[in-house]
């Protein structure tokens, strides 16, 4: 769906003119934040130094609460028209004391308007914000982002702000001008908000595609530069004029330029309207508040850890290549922290649906073998002509373990060691290396078929009936004794009383049972460094000795490899405060 906004001006016909972005600024379908942020686009003048070029601020429709943290709350007759104007306070700044590098948008013209048909939100773009409040805030953070908060080089981003003033995001560069000081003018793109840890967070993705913002401006200015530079040098020029007390901005009559001059562009504000405003809507999407009921888990830790981590390798990958201007704001699909794989209702038929599927297709002395491997951190490989299958048969494996222990390769071409994944799928015709077919640390379940596929909908659910699934593993050790989370899982499945719902929630009781083991475990031996006779006694206390205390013990280290990292640096820090104090 097209991204429409409106240019208020009309033409001489009497037409609004309206403007269509390639950019669809949904970037998914949960409810966004109400996020009160602006953009703004902010130059250094050679004559009047920094001034605010182009905001863009998002309005929210009417609501009951308390305004907004900004103290913003607009009337309603600002909503409708005269709203859209420039406030007194800002325009005596749009008058003498504004040459063409300093102006954007005629003091005549309104702006520009986008709605949102989702939010009812409306994106609204001047030169200046509309309140006096905002105009004040962004001027200062205008001011602050072109003179003392610049990173090492004035190119880059930076983050500064305070509670009474906003909290800043800016991004400050340059572009070409062949009549400029030094060949280049300064700018700066700020993004003010009053919520410091929102702003923070959201620091990958707003220097992801700003960059891409600034990369379009620069590389169009610089073709306009080249341009001029080949009809008239200007540094020959400079070089070879007479020397005269003047100031540089005063050698030519339209040195002080403006953007749409510097890149040629017919439509700049329109286009710079489109990706602010995109920036807006889906800066507020891309996060979710969540009601958690109370401390978040370890999977939810771990796959907060993992998002940040694909966010900065990517931000690395870009920053190395350069960016690419094609693959400018793209639509971005809201990251759901629950939906870290692919889920088994998009995974076409044949497939297991559930554990209980996979244990009566399987048997249960084999799914029996099979978790016990899952359980205990073996690598688990399967063998199958069809991708699909494999994939649903991991989703319910995985679902045993915690999400930090998971590492998964669904279908490859080669083998892959034991190191890279516990969880491979392969090609049938992919020969599995000898030291791996003879370790007892490994276990491959190869599936063949003697016909083919029946048409009828009950082989969808009696797969055994034409497929045949061989489990074969070097471990000769007995599987029955434990550990006992497999054996209570096993009661469970096998109790058709029970559905998968109830069945899937008991399976999440125990593995948050063992995971606070686990917890003690690390504590106790990790951290403290405790011998092995007070161990296990903690062993004992936790119930993980008697029958099957050796899968048990094995089953708490490694999912001790999968707590967080913030868990395990805020043990270790109080650790170390801990030995500090008696100091202090």
């Amino acid at each position: 769906m097209k991204y429409e906004f409106y240019d208020l001006n009309s033409d001489k016909s009497g037409q609004s003119l309206c403007y269509q972005s390639d950019i669809d600024p949904r970037p998914g379908s949960l409810v966004p934040r109400q996020m009160n942020a602006l953009v703004a686009l902010c130059h250094f003048c050679e004559l009047h130094g920094p001034r605010t070029l182009f905001c863009t601020e998002a309005l929210h429709p009417p609501s009951p609460s308390a305004p907004s943290q900004l103290g913003l709350a607009l009337g309603d007759s600002d909503r409708e028209g005269e709203g859209l104007t420039m406030r007194a306070n800002c325009t005596a700044t749009q008058g003498g004391e504004m040459c063409e590098g300093c102006r954007s948008l005629p003091a005549s013209h309104p702006g520009f308007v986008s709605i949102d048909d989702e939010t009812g939100i409306r994106f609204l773009s001047h030169q200046h914000p509309r309140q006096s409040q905002l105009f004040s805030v962004v001027r200062q953070a205008c001011v602050r982002s072109l003179s003392c908060e610049v990173c090492p080089g004035r190119e880059g981003p930076i983050f500064f702000g305070d509670e009474q003033h906003g909290f800043v995001f800016s991004h400050t560069f340059f572009i070409k001008d062949s009549l400029a000081r030094g060949f280049q003018r300064w700018y700066s793109i700020v993004m003010v908000a009053m919520d410091r840890i929102y702003l923070i967070n959201s620091w990958p993705f707003l220097l992801r595609h700003l960059k891409l913002t600034i990369q379009s401006l620069q590389s169009t200015a610089l073709k306009v530069f080249d341009s001029e530079q080949g009809v008239c040098p200007q540094r020959a020029v400079r070089i070879n004029s007479v020397f005269s007390p003047v100031f540089p901005h005063q050698r030519s009559g339209n040195s002080a330029r403006s953007l749409t001059s510097l890149t040629q562009h017919p439509n700049l504000w329109a286009s710079l309207h489109s990706s602010f405003s995109w920036l807006l809507k889906a800066c507020g999407s891309r996060l979710t508040e969540k009601l958690l009921e109370g401390a978040p888990t370890e999977d939810t830790l771990v796959l907060i850890e993992r998002q940040t981590e694909q966010e900065e390798e990517m931000n690395c990958r870009e920053g190395a290549e350069g960016g690419s201007n094609s693959q400018r704001h793209q639509p971005m699909t809201v990251p759901d922290l629950f939906s870290y794989e692919t889920k088994l209702e998009e995974i076409p038929s044949p497939k297991f649906r559930s554990l209980r599927h996979l244990r009566q297709v399987l048997g249960a002395a084999e799914f029996r073998h099979l978790a016990w491997h899952v359980l205990m951190g073996n690598q688990v490989i399967w063998r199958s002509a069809d991708p699909g299958l494999i994939q649903s048969a991991f989703i319910v494996l995985k679902s045993l373990l915690p999400v930090g222990c998971v590492r998964s390769i669904p279908y490859s071409g080669q083998y892959e060691e034991a190191y890279k994944c516990n969880f491979l799928g392969l090609n049938p015709d992919v020969v599995i290396p000898a030291h791996v077919s003879s370790s007892e640390f490994s276990v491959l379940v190869d599936v063949s078929s003697d016909h083919n596929r029946p048409n009828s909908a009950a082989s969808e659910d009696n797969l055994s009936s034409w497929l045949h699934f061989n489990i074969s593993s070097a471990n000769s050790q007995q599987t029955d004794r434990g550990p006992t989370l497999l054996i209570k899982l096993e009661v469970a499945l096998s109790n058709e009383n029970l559905s998968m719902d109830v069945v899937s929630h008991c399976l999440l009781c125990l593995k948050e049972e063992w995971m606070n083991k686990v917890k003690v475990l690390f504590k106790f031996s990790k951290v403290d460094g405790r011998g092995r006779e007070d161990t296990q006694k903690v062993l004992a206390l936790l119930g993980a000795t008697g029958p099957g205390e050796e899968d048990n013990v094995r089953l708490l280290k490694f999912w001790m490899t999968g707590l967080s990292k913030t868990y395990k640096t805020h043990l270790m820090s109080a650790v170390r405060g801990g030995e500090r104090s008696p100091s202090q």
